[in-house]
C-alpha cells in the first residue's frame, strides 16, 4: 500500500494558499501523522483494500453539456505538445469552458510525486490529472479519483480494449483513455538493418562505432519498461495471473546478462545509463547511432531534423526463439475527487476522446490513438505511415504488473536492473533482491 504520508513543510506549502498562516504548522504535522498512523492500522490490516474506492463519487456523463467556467489540466512534461494543443483546441471549440495546462514534472516519476502530493493534500489546483496507465490501482484505491464508469462505458465500443483495461480497478473505470503507447525501434537505413530479433539488433549495433543502440537506461520507470520489453519477449514475467512473484527466473537472468554484455561490448553506449526519453532522442539525432528505442511521438520530432527521410520505424523485435512483446504505455484522463468544476472536466474528456480529435492525436502529435478506427484513416496514414504496425504493437503489448503497489514493484525492478548495468551488483544478487523487494511490496498492501 502506498501509505498517505505526513506532509513535509514544503509539501504543505504547495497545497496551501500563499497568505495562509504558518504558526500552527507543528500541530498540523502532528495531526497529519495521526491520520497516517490511523490509515496504517485500518487500511493495511489483513490485506484489505482501503475504503476510498467504494465510497468514491461518480462523474455524471450528462453534466458536460452545460459546463462553463475554467479547469486546470495537470501533468508531466509535454514533449510532443499534445497536452497544450488539446487544451487550446478544446477552449476554442467549446466557447463556455476555458482550459489551461499546468506542467508538474519533468519526468514520469516527478509527475507522479507532484500528483500524489496534490491528491493527498486535497488540493483543488488541478481538475484533471494526466495519469500514467500504471497509476490507476493506486490512485483509485485511495479514493482520490471520480468514478468514470458511466463515462467510459458510453464510448467503450470504439476504444481499443487493452486501453480501457488500464483504467479499471475493482470492476469500475477510474479514468478515460487519452492516448496509448507501445515502444518502437528507429533505425538508420544506410547503416543498419531492420531488427527482427534483439540479438540481431545488438550484433548490428556492435559492428561499427556509428551503429550503436540508445535507449532509456536511467534509474527510473523507463528502465523498467525497457527491461520488461525484453523479459516478456523472452517468455519471462514478474507476476503470474494469481499475483505470485515470478521474477526469479532463468529468463530474468538471461535478459540481465544480455543487457549488461551489450554495454560491455559496445552494442549500447554507456551514456544510456543517464538517459530518459528526451536525451535518448537527442543522442540519436546527432547521427552517431544506428538504433534508438523510443515512443511513437519521436517520429514527428525526427522528421524536423536533418535525419528526416534517412530512418525507418519498426516494431520491437522478438527474442531469439520467442516472439515480440511490447509493454503497454500511455496516458489517461482522471478527474480529481477534489475538482471544483467536475462538469467542465467531463466536457474536456468528451472532447479529447472523440473520434475526430483522436485522429489529430496521431496526425499532429504522432501519438497512438485509443480509437481503433483512427489507425485506418487515410489522413492518419499519410502523416503516420507506420500506423498499421503501431496498432499491431499496441494490441500485442502486455501491461506492466497490475497492483496498487506498482510503484514499489517498479522501483525494485529498475533499481536492481540499473545495479547490474552499472556494474555495482551481479546478476544473481540483483535477481534475488528484486524478488525479495517485490514480495515485500505485495505483502505491505
Amino acid at each position: 500500500m502506498d501509505l498517505i504520508r505526513p506532509a513535509s513543510p514544503l509539501q504543505e506549502d504547495a497545497a496551501t494558499p500563499r497568505n495562509a498562516k504558518t504558526t500552527g504548522s507543528k500541530r498540523r504535522l502532528a495531526a497529519a501523522a495521526a491520520v497516517a498512523a490511523s490509515l496504517l492500522l485500518s487500511g493495511c490490516g489483513g490485506g484489505a483494500a482501503p475504503q476510498g474506492a467504494e465510497q468514491a463519487a461518480a462523474a455524471d456523463p450528462a453534466s458536460g453539456a452545460n459546463a462553463s467556467g475554467a479547469i486546470n489540466v495537470c501533468g508531466g512534461k509535454d514533449a510532443s505538445g499534445i497536452y497544450k494543443g488539446t487544451v487550446e483546441e478544446f477552449t476554442k471549440s467549446n466557447g463556455k469552458v476555458t482550459a489551461k495546462y499546468t506542467e508538474i514534472g519533468a519526468t514520469t516519476d516527478e509527475a507522479r510525486t507532484q500528483t500524489v502530493q496534490r491528491l493527498e493534500g486535497k488540493s483543488t489546483e488541478c481538475d484533471i490529472f494526466l495519469t500514467d496507465v500504471i497509476w490507476t490501482s493506486e490512485f483509485a484505491s485511495q479514493g482520490w479519483l471520480l468514478d468514470q464508469t458511466k463515462l467510459v462505458e458510453a464510448s467503450k465500443d470504439r476504444l481499443i480494449p487493452s486501453t480501457v483495461e488500464t483504467t479499471k480497478y475493482q470492476d469500475k473505470y477510474w479514468a478515460s483513455p487519452f492516448f496509448t503507447n507501445a515502444g518502437l525501434v528507429y533505425y538508420q537505413k544506410d547503416k543498419v538493418a531492420k531488427p527482427e530479433t534483439w540479438q540481431q539488433l545488438y550484433a548490428e549495433a556492435a559492428k561499427a562505432p556509428g551503429n550503436g543502440y540508445v535507449y532509456q537506461g536511467k534509474q527510473y520507470e523507463g528502465l523498467t519498461v525497457n527491461f520488461l520489453e525484453m523479459l516478456y519477449s523472452a517468455g519471462g514475467e514478474v507476476l503470474d495471473e494469481e499475483g505470485n512473484v515470478k521474477i526469479d527466473s532463468e529468463e530474468t537472468r538471461e535478459v540481465l546478462n544480455f543487457m549488461s554484455d551489450g554495454l560491455k561490448n559496445g552494442s549500447a553506449d554507456r551514456a544510456v545509463l543517464t538517459y530518459n526519453e528526451d536525451p535518448a532522442r537527442l543522442a540519436y539525432e546527432s547521427g552517431d547511432f544506428g538504433y534508438q528505442r523510443n515512443w511513437p511521438h519521436v517520429f514527428r520530432l525526427l522528421n524536423a531534423t536533418p535525419l528526416a527521410g534517412s530512418f525507418g520505424v519498426a516494431p520491437l523485435p522478438a527474442w531469439e526463439g520467442g516472439k515480440a512483446s511490447g509493454v503497454l504505455g500511455g496516458w489517461n484522463l482522471a478527474i480529481s475527487a477534489h475538482s471544483t468544476n467536475q462538469a467542465a472536466a467531463v466536457a474536456f474528456i468528451d472532447f479529447a476522446t472523440t473520434p475526430e480529435w483522436q485522429k489529430h492525436v496521431a496526425m499532429d502529435y504522432s501519438q497512438a490513438p485509443v480509437n481503433e478506427a483512427a489507425y485506418s484513416d487515410p489522413a492518419v496514414l499519410q502523416k503516420m505511415p507506420f500506423a498499421t504496425e503501431l496498432l499491431a504493437s499496441v494490441k500485442g503489448a502486455k501491461p506492466r504488473p497490475i497492483s496498487p503497489v506498482y510503484p514499489q514493484i517498479s522501483q525494485a525492478i529498475y533499481k536492481n536492473v540499473y545495479a547490474v548495468l552499472s556494474g555495482t551488483a551481479s546478476t544473481e544478487e540483483a535477481v534475488q533482491k528484486m524478488a525479495e523487494e517485490i514480495t515485500a511490496a505485495k505483502a505491505s498492501f
